[in-house]
């Protein structure tokens, strides 16, 4: 009887399982790692450009916005004397020039300012102006005569008084509505300059402008700047009397 002895077949080599086709290389590893890299890449660039696009487009829009109310506003004042809406500014020109070392407003002075104020301020009601009119500042100035800090609270005076044209109360000559006062009292802001933006006479130097300032994108409106729960005052006599 003869007995074969059967040898088994040589175990496969460790080299042999690395080759088996459910094994990725590691040059194809790093090029799946480099295209999922350039993905997320464009997807972050394209969050970007889009981010940068429509902050563009809003940065537009206001601008175009404030053109527009601008455009009423010269429209609405155009035929006012004197009166020029000048890039964010009312120049009120001649109809708005002090005496030397006064802050008095003469009676046609005072009639014009409470003429143009309602005008300005049904602007400000108006959609545009809900959306983007900020606060409209009255800067007065003073000419180069004296000294600085005198110039300077003189000035001031000077804004004041505009204030005090406007809030005045009925029986006020052409006095502004209960509503218009309000208005203006919680829109309008006093300023003051000094041996600032000279003009090329002492006359044109002593004036009061209305400078006009819009919300920034995202900037909320503050309500009740000056309390609309306090009631107007009635009595007629401005402060600086």
């Amino acid at each position: 009887m003869s007995f074969y002895l059967r040898r088994s077949p040589p175990a496969a080599a460790d080299h042999d399982v690395a080759e088996q086709p459910f094994w990725i290389s590691f040059s194809d590893l790093m090029t799946a790692l480099m295209v999922m890299f350039l993905v997320a890449m464009s997807v972050a660039l394209l969050a970007i450009t889009h981010e940068i696009s429509q902050s563009e487009d809003e940065r537009v829009e206001r601008l175009d916005d404030i053109d527009t109310f601008l455009n009423q506003l010269r429209k609405a004042t155009e035929d006012i004397p004197g009166v020029a809406v000048r890039g964010r500014v009312i120049d009120f020109g001649e109809r708005a020039r002090f005496a030397t070392d006064s802050h008095q407003l003469t009676l046609d002075q005072t009639i014009m300012l409470r003429e143009i104020a309602p005008r300005i301020l049904e602007l400000a009601r108006n959609p545009l102006g809900q959306k983007w009119l900020k606060r409209i500042v009255v800067e007065g100035f003073a000419d180069a005569r004296g000294s600085y800090l005198y110039n300077l609270n003189l000035s001031l005076q000077r804004s004041e008084r505009l204030l005090c044209v406007l809030l005045a109360a009925p029986p006020a000559p052409a006095a502004l509505s209960a509503a218009d006062r309000m208005l203006a009292r919680d829109l309008f802001l006093v300023s003051g300059s000094s041996y600032n933006a000279l003009r090329a006479s002492q006359d044109e130097s002593r004036r009061i402008e209305l400078r006009l300032e819009f919300f920034d994108i995202g900037e909320m409106r503050l309500h009740s700047r000056s309390g609309r729960d306090i009631p107007l005052e009635e009595e007629n006599r401005c402060p600086l009397d």
